[in-house]
């Protein structure tokens, strides 16, 4: 018994696939972002593989009785992997040219996560969530789907074959069981684990589930729906729960949840009344649609690294015509590889045993390529050698804090901002035979509660973190305490956007006092700064010294990579001396006014002040805030100093430091 072909669902693979595109191009019309709830084209593409998998088994067992794993897996492997693998092998030439060593090991791992089937595991474990600019950066980031699929593929077979023999008559309650429970599971987990709901096979079980249980009712019946009227009816609704969903439906959102059954219900209301005389039917079956449908699986593949390559290269650069001329180079790609890749590789003419051998020399060839890349740091002398030392973060550098018996203590205290000065302080703190402590949290404010926007989740690490500083502080005496926060990312809200579509983009924590509910920005901003003057004075109030880092300038773009990009294009630009990358200094003062004015407005003769914008700003270029040199990249990304840019505010911390000691003297 063969599973019957039918034309609506490849139209509906091509709608799928197409507000996937439509998503992740993130085209923007003034200011609004279009199909901004295309990422659903995800949970379509699931209840497809549900239906049409369980179609295959189900009628595998009835007719035959048994059911062949290796004809099965055989299958999915001609299906998954040739296309994925090209394509993997296409990308190493554009990642070797243009990744930075860190983006080139994460770009390697994902690849090797995605080979074993569990980069969503990868993805989730790394931070990475779906939809935030820094993904649109990953050209593998849409793997985690595939990941899903496979394991599930992996999964419901044995599932499935178990509960067919043994339990026949309880198959369809296993399913609807499932069903449920997966649901359920969806709805709790995406409101206190969003990333894992998201990523992970259990909360995604159900939308599969979808398409099994219509699998199993019209086998067991021997047909879908009879009701000509419901048959005319029920696809046009379904048509427009799917068009409601990806037209308002956005990031915001908890999803999967109970608000993705709107999508889920449309794909099967579609899957189950669809019929050759329905409109919606013969519109998804018209020649465009299925030839769309066809080359879907491809068009997923390519869309993804063709989008991330564009941005790191910086070649759309907020450019919607940029951005839509990605759209048919995307398409040409795919209908290549369908006709070269795919339609080979699954004719049945070709022995499997050949093809397994291509397959698996492809993926020793890329294992053994990406593990080199990994274990080599991502191969950093392919740089330009004016990049080279400037790409990591010196947070990243593990550093051993220079204690001594009987010193005086100097404590940093702050975030990453101020973990990047850790490596270049420790240098002259052992210089200076003084201790170094260092105590990380996102901002040192007792008495304040870290929320997690979506899921309104206080992060408990955090106030554990600011009692493990406040009880070291009134322990000890006579510290040179050094304050320093990416102040404005928490009191503003926001952080530098890098999709040049935005300046800044809501970030997704914000703090407010323990006990008290705020109902806005203006409201938490009056009780951070006074919570702020209240920290500050209490540590003065001990008798320590401190020295308060005022905020480093953020970029607008990563100036590594851009820097990167310009001598890959322009390279007669660096005949004769580097390029300047800058800003604009008024742009950086306009957005950190408020925490000047609470940091200037503490008078106190132990109060020390080190400002780094005098450093970087309006020195050799007038109202611009510079990131680099002729020699030195002063930053690793777009706001995080680098090794090099730390010394210059290192230095400055350090004279303040021997002021105070000259004055303890």
């Amino acid at each position: 018994m063969k599973v019957s072909y039918r034309s609506e669902i490849d139209g509906l693979r091509a709608i799928a696939v197409g507000v996937i595109i439509l998503y992740h191009s993130q085209i923007t019309i003034l200011g609004h972002q279009l199909f901004k709830g295309g990422f659903i084209g995800v949970d379509i593409f699931f209840v497809i593989s549900g239906y049409l998998i369980t179609s295959i088994i189900l009628k595998e067992l009835i007719t035959t009785g048994s059911f062949s794993f290796k004809y099965f897996y055989e299958r999915r492997v001609r299906r998954i992997l040739p296309a994925l693998l090209f394509v993997m092998l296409v990308s190493l030439p554009f990642a070797w040219m243009y990744l930075l060593p860190s983006s080139f090991v994460d770009f390697s791992k994902s690849i090797l996560y995605s080979l074993g089937f569990s980069s969503n595991f990868y993805f989730h474990y790394s931070d990475q969530l779906y939809g935030a600019a820094s993904g649109l950066l990953k050209p593998f980031l849409h793997t985690w789907s595939l990941s899903v699929e496979e394991q599930y593929y992996i999964l419901f077979p044995i599932v499935l074959l178990v509960t067919f023999k043994y339990f026949r008559k309880f198959l369809i309650y296993v399913l609807i069981f499932g069903f449920i429970t997966s649901l359920v599971l969806a709805e709790w987990t995406s409101k206190n684990y969003p990333s894992a709901s998201f990523y992970f096979l259990h909360t995604r079980i159900w939308e599969l589930l979808a398409g099994s249980i219509l699998a199993y009712i019209e086998i067991t019946n021997g047909y879908r729906s009879k009701q000509k009227t419901l048959n005319l009816i029920l696809p046009t609704i379904g048509l427009f729960l799917i068009g409601h969903s990806i037209l308002f439906f956005d990031d915001k959102m908890f999803h999967p949840s109970f608000y993705t059954l709107s999508p889920i219900i449309g794909v099967c209301l579609i899957i189950w009344f669809s019929d050759k005389n329905e409109p919606i039917s013969k519109i998804l079956s018209s020649k465009l649609f299925v030839l769309i449908g066809l080359i879907s699986y491809s068009l997923y593949l390519w869309h993804y690294p063709i989008f991330a390559f564009a941005k790191v290269t910086g070649f759309v650069a907020g450019s919607v015509i940029g951005k839509m001329l990605l759209i048919p180079i995307a398409f040409i790609c795919s209908i290549i590889s369908y006709r070269f890749i795919e339609k080979p590789f699954r004719n049945q003419k070709y022995q499997f045993k050949k093809i397994l051998i291509t397959l698996l020399s492809s993926i020793i060839l890329l294992a053994s390529f990406n593990f080199y890349i990994i274990h080599n740091d991502g191969i950093q002398k392919r740089i330009y050698k004016n990049d080279l030392m400037f790409f990591f973060k010196t947070k990243e550098i593990n550093i051993n804090f220079f204690k001594k018996d009987n010193t005086k203590k100097v404590v940093m205290i702050g975030d990453s901002h101020a973990g990047v000065l850790n490596f270049q302080l420790n240098e002259e703190i052992k210089k200076k035979n003084l201790s170094l402590y260092w105590f990380h949290t996102q901002m040192y404010l007792k008495d304040f509660n870290r929320i997690q926007r979506k899921t309104k989740k206080i992060a408990e690490e955090y106030n554990v973190k600011n009692n493990t500083i406040h009880n070291f502080l009134k322990k000890n005496s006579d510290l040179i305490v050094i304050l320093h926060h990416r102040w404005t990312y928490l009191l503003t809200e926001t952080e530098t956007s890098l999709d040049n579509e935005e300046r800044y983009k809501e970030s997704n924590r914000y703090l407010e006092p323990i006990n008290i509910s705020t109902s806005s920005l203006e409201e938490r901003q009056k009780y951070i700064k006074s919570g702020l003057l209240i920290q500050i004075k209490d540590i003065i109030s001990r008798g320590h010294k401190l020295i308060l880092v005022y905020p480093v300038p953020e970029m607008g773009f990563n100036a590594p990579q851009l820097l990167h990009n310009k001598h890959l294009f322009e390279k007669k630009l660096f005949e004769n001396s580097t390029p300047i990358l800058f800003d604009d200094y008024e742009v950086y003062k306009k957005r950190n006014s408020l925490i000047f004015e609470i940091l200037d407005s503490v008078e106190s003769p132990n109060i020390y002040r080190v400002y780094p914008h005098k450093l970087f700003c309006n020195k050799n270029f007038l109202n611009r805030c510079v990131a680099n040199d002729d020699n030195h990249i002063f930053y690793a990304d777009d706001n995080h100093l680098s090794v090099e840019g730390s010394k210059f505010v290192v230095d400055k911390i350090m004279k303040e430091i021997e002021e105070i000691e000259l004055k303890s003297n």
